[in-house]
């Protein structure tokens, strides 16, 4: 096996030293918004964003005076997004089936699927107003029936961002804040004097973010992991050098620690993409975020083959991975660990990202090994049920059950058995026989 870097990012331990810093201050934010409540926001508010308004909540007014700020092009534009993410939301919804079965004469199991009752979407926005993301946690949200949802979204430029409050608006928020950071999540999760909490928290988010949701995790439900943002090229020689370097930096703008990663089986596209990335940061407006990046994190992995490109593509499981190749099926057949895949040469990261319907809240930092990415079933809760309908039923299930609850040593819970065996026994299953 012969897999080669042309290019590295950052030493791991680097990486997890950035994270240690970020866990330390996450933790003692968390402390401050619980033992303070509204006045700890209201400083992290004013520190991080120098925005303290009277209420962090709006009002009905202020929304619709915020919406008639959107221009009617924009608005169709939103409307169209959010569309599109509904109808994929509600086919998957509709996939997902309530259940009863008599797994034996007169057992009968079953499950509900119920909505979480109370969910906090995060949309991130100080640094670029994150629309889409509005349509990803809470139209997705409105089509499981979440029955109260409440969003908030960071201001941006010192105020609400009329876009992203509209697309709230119109995803079917309920309560929608002008908060970011910390002191978002933290208020939605922990609540406040004038915020009642959550019962789950979902959206992306920086790495505060992330940090924040895996700490209030237990306290409340989460969507997923879902940090900076991770993009993973997998091409041969059937795509140029021009296509692999924008879809690589395309991403890379997101923020200063976004992963980037070429993997291919081809040097010669790997050495005019590295010029290509080159060529384009002198001219791409994020320039200085997308650079950043790229220097700190940015990876070109050459391999000889296309089995060696799955397993190194499997072993990073980026949040995204764009696979341009003459066997896209065959990796979409094979993959196993990533946030989602984007397949062809025709479609891009930025379609999932902002309009495709598929959601864009997806796994980051090898989450993806053991979760997809935020969905309509991830507001669902899968509980189940039982009934026994007849006497000789539970006398027949009682009998085992007792016997099994004895074999554990629990007398208590055998006596739960064993004394259905006797009220509906009759002389069907002998007492003695069930306590044994």
């Amino acid at each position: 096996m012969a897999i080669e870097y042309l290019k590295r990012g950052k030493p791991e331990a680097e990486r997890s030293e950035d994270d240690a810093k970020v866990r330390s201050i996450v933790e003692g934010t968390l402390k401050e918004i619980e033992t303070r409540g509204d006045a700890a926001v209201r400083e992290l508010s004013e520190k991080f964003d120098n925005y303290s308004p009277t209420s962090f909540r709006l009002s009905q007014s202020e929304i619709d005076a915020l919406m008639n700020q959107v221009s009617d092009r924009d608005m169709a534009d939103i409307k169209f997004a959010q569309e599109q993410v509904r109808k994929f939301a509600q086919a998957q919804r509709d996939s997902i089936l309530d259940i009863e079965v008599e797994t034996m004469p007169g057992v009968i199991l079953g499950h509900k699927n119920i909505p979480v009752q109370s969910v906090g979407c995060y949309v991130p926005g100080g640094k670029f107003p994150m629309v889409a993301s509005a349509h990803m946690s809470v139209a997705t949200a409105s089509v499981a029936k979440v029955p109260r949802i409440i969003a908030a979204t960071p201001p941006f430029k010192g105020a609400p961002n009329p876009a992203v409050i509209a697309a709230m608006h119109l995803g079917g928020a309920h309560e929608i804040y002008v908060l970011g950071g910390i002191q978002a999540v933290g208020a939605m999760a922990i609540g406040t004097e004038t915020i009642d909490p959550v019962h789950m928290l979902v959206g992306p988010g920086n790495a505060f973010v992330a940090e924040a949701k895996r700490q209030l995790f237990g306290r409340v439900g989460i969507d997923l992991f879902a940090g900076p943002t991770e993009t993973m090229v997998i091409a041969d020689e059937t795509v140029d050098a021009e296509l692999c370097a924008t879809d690589l930096l395309g991403q890379a703008e997101h923020g200063y620690n976004t992963p980037a990663v070429l993997v291919t089986n081809s040097r010669k596209l790997a050495t005019e993409t590295l010029s290509e990335i080159d060529r384009l940061l002198k001219i791409l407006p994020t320039a200085d975020t997308a650079s950043k990046s790229w220097e700190d994190y940015g990876e070109v992995i050459l391999c000889d083959t296309y089995e060696e490109m799955l397993e190194v593509a499997d072993d990073i499981a980026s949040e995204h991975v764009q696979v341009m190749t003459d066997r896209d099926d065959w990796f979409l057949e094979n993959m196993t660990c990533y946030g989602a895949l984007f397949l062809g040469a025709r479609t891009n990261v930025a379609n999932g990202d902002k309009v495709i319907g598929t959601n864009h809240t997806l796994p980051t930092k090898k989450a993806g090994r053991y979760t997809g990415g935020l969905w309509v079933g991830k507001f669902l809760k899968t509980h189940s049920y039982q009934k026994v309908l007849t006497d000789a039923a539970a006398a027949e299930i009682g009998a085992y059950c007792s016997r099994l609850c004895m074999l554990e040593g629990f007398v208590g819970h055998a006596e739960q058995a064993n004394i259905r065996v006797r009220r509906y026994g009759g002389g069907n299953v002998p007492y003695g026989e069930a306590a044994e």
